[in-house]
């Protein structure tokens, strides 16, 4: 009879933006020497710091930060890359006798890992991916992710409309296989043992941590790194660029906008975005434990226990 496969210890910390799983990751990886692994899209690329909030050297205290600062912004991470990588540094931290702390508030990248999702990439049809590209151009992003919504709800809700490399993307697999691109993502046993952790805060309190955060981005050179972005070739139109915060602050520079409706945009559409986060980390879900962000004591508990 053979042996069951023993899994690998995992802890994730979940929640949305601004709740404060970076300084609790960290925190964490200090007290029980740990890594930590990144699980947010927009940590993956070179350059973009200000206004993804992503943490410094400074900021990372010494504990090693994986998945952050592995891309250009011109280049295509899909969810299949992602995954692979994770697991291959995931199996990695572990063989060295560390603990992987999984972090971020990707909801697609947190769950893939979670849920053993398998990822079909299929061979790319160019010829078909021009032509939603183009009618994409011609319609607009929303207009298109509209499109997409008709045909497929389930994708449509975790794909945000501003992302239309995606967009285009779950098109081309539904016209070229005829099935939706929800089905075709398929689950398996995870080989991780998880545990996790949610950070707890009042929605009124995330949105002034926000906002506080949007008003320092804009102090501390959000337009200028975007600027500088622009200046080495990287087109507005690349899906890191309509990342939120580069995207308004590239109306800002095309003078669509002043600085303060950039400003003031960017919050609007980060709040939405908490909103839409709350679908992937739901404060009803058993799995996950909620503390609150600064009580690492309570982590602990629950590593040690399993109750806070």
């Amino acid at each position: 009879m053979s042996q069951p496969t023993i899994k690998i210890p995992v802890i994730f910390i979940v929640g949305p933006t601004a709740s404060g799983k970076t300084d609790a990751g960290i925190r964490l990886a200090r007290a029980i020497d740990g890594e930590v692994v990144s699980a947010d899209s927009r940590y993956l690329y070179r350059g973009m710091d200000i206004g993804t909030a992503k943490p410094d050297m400074a900021e990372r205290q010494g504990i090693p930060h994986w998945l952050i600062d592995v891309a250009e912004p011109d280049e295509t991470w899909s969810l299949s890359l992602f995954r692979a990588a994770a697991d291959e540094v995931i199996r990695d931290i572990h063989s060295r006798g560390k603990k992987p702390i999984i972090v971020g508030g990707t909801g697609q990248y947190v769950r893939s890992i979670l849920e053993g999702w398998s990822i079909p990439e299929g061979e790319p049809d160019h010829r078909l991916r021009d032509v939603l590209e183009q009618w994409g151009k011609k319609i607009g992003a929303e207009e298109l992710h509209r499109k997409l919504d008709l045909l497929d709800p389930e994708a449509a809700a975790n794909i945000q409309w501003q992302n239309m490399r995606r967009t285009v993307r779950a098109l081309e697999v539904i016209f070229s296989s005829g099935k939706k691109f929800s089905a075709q993502r398929t689950v398996k046993d995870s080989p991780y043992d998880a545990l996790i952790i949610g950070m707890k805060r009042d929605r009124e309190e995330l949105y002034r941590r926000i906002d506080m955060r949007v008003d320092r981005m804009i102090q501390n050179g959000l337009v200028e790194e975007t600027a500088g972005l622009l200046s080495k070739g990287y087109s507005e139109d690349l899906p890191s660029m309509s990342a939120i915060g580069y995207k308004e602050i590239c109306d800002y520079l095309n003078k669509k906008s002043s600085l303060d409706e950039a400003s003031q945009l960017i919050k609007f559409r980060t709040h939405n975005y908490v909103r839409r986060q709350a679908n992937w980390f739901k404060a009803s879900d058993p799995a996950i434990h909620w503390v609150d962000p600064d009580d690492t004591g309570a982590m602990l508990r629950l590593i040690k226990t399993g109750e806070s």
